[in-house]
């Protein structure tokens, strides 16, 4: 099966989308005369102008995010032998719900989140179930409109609550443009003997420990979390975890890792104990193909619940 490369665009409306992908489709190095379907799910006051392009191969077509199907993507692309697809999303709907419809051929290559500096964080109090799903999965979020000068630790922060990994780009009002160099210091020493996760770290602890597993390799963990039983492996492993909450009520998911233990039988489905266990980098059916940490419990205790109860970043 042939991939079709896609290019997605997030923000909300009027916060540079469109602009940004006029001038990108106007450089050819972008557009070198591969056959692109522009997709385009949200209509602002700014226009594609087609004219500009080194080459002419480039299709508009306009959809309604919240009921384009799959069939119709597929026809869309077939109807213009694409060879990758540009998406301009609405920023008012879910990026995973459109996800889900993609066609089978159709892999995300980019997800570039466009935010106005001067109004992104009302969204985020207003609409931060939005604001986040454009900040999770996208790689990288581009804040326009700063001024020279501004501070820009609170935007910082923003994504960082949502995404460790996002590259973040200022572009300022005099032309000019930064990249995010603030570092981040994890709240707990993963070079220490026994990395010690507080209850109010275990989030930032099981974001990183899931996104790069091979850092923790080999390293011994103690934290405090709830049992859950895996349906698979009942014998010998359980999943001890915390539900997490990203951005609300809706969004809380348990976030637990696969853990080897004899006693696991033994334990109560939901109770809460405190783990010590060393850290491997493995495949689990959990991490569908991919590697992802595998605990081996050294000592698993009774222990009173976590305070908060549900932990947030």
């Amino acid at each position: 099966m042939v991939q079709i490369p896609v290019y997605v665009f997030t923000g909300f409306l009027y916060y540079g989308k469109t602009k940004f992908i006029q001038e990108t489709l106007e450089d050819p190095r972008f557009n070198a005369g591969e056959r692109t379907l522009l997709l385009v799910c949200e209509e602002g006051e700014e226009e594609y102008d087609f004219s500009t392009y080194p080459y002419p191969n480039v299709y508009l077509e306009v959809v309604d995010q919240q009921t384009v199907t799959t069939k119709q993507m597929r026809e869309l692309a077939k109807k213009h032998k694409a060879q990758r697809v540009v998406a301009e999303l609405n920023g008012m709907c879910m990026v995973g719900d459109l996800y889900s419809r993609f066609p089978e051929e159709w892999a995300v290559a980019q997800e570039v989140m466009f935010a106005d500096s001067t109004t992104i964080m009302a969204y985020n109090a207003n609409m931060r179930n939005l604001v986040m799903d454009k900040l999770v999965g996208g790689q990288m979020v581009v804040f326009n409109r700063l001024t020279p000068g501004q501070d820009v630790m609170p935007l910082h922060k923003l994504v960082r609550a949502a995404n460790r990994r996002m590259d973040i780009l200022y572009d300022y009002t005099d032309g000019t443009t930064s990249f995010d160099d603030i570092e981040d210091p994890l709240p707990f020493d993963i070079n220490a003997p026994v990395i010690l996760v507080n209850d109010q770290d275990y989030a930032l602890w099981y974001r990183d420990v899931t996104e790069e597993p091979q850092k923790y390799h080999g390293k011994t963990v103690s934290f405090k979390g709830q049992v859950a039983m895996l349906r698979r492996d009942k014998n010998g492993m359980f999943a001890p975890g915390r539900f997490v909450m990203t951005c609300c009520e809706d969004d809380i998911q348990f976030c637990g890792v696969p853990c080897r233990y004899e006693g696991a039988k033994s334990l109560e489905p939901r109770s809460w104990v405190a783990l010590t266990a060393t850290i491997q980098a493995e495949k689990h059916v959990l991490y569908q193909g991919e590697l992802g940490p595998v605990l081996t419990a050294i000592k698993v205790e009774p222990a009173e619940p976590a305070v908060p109860d549900v932990a947030t970043f």
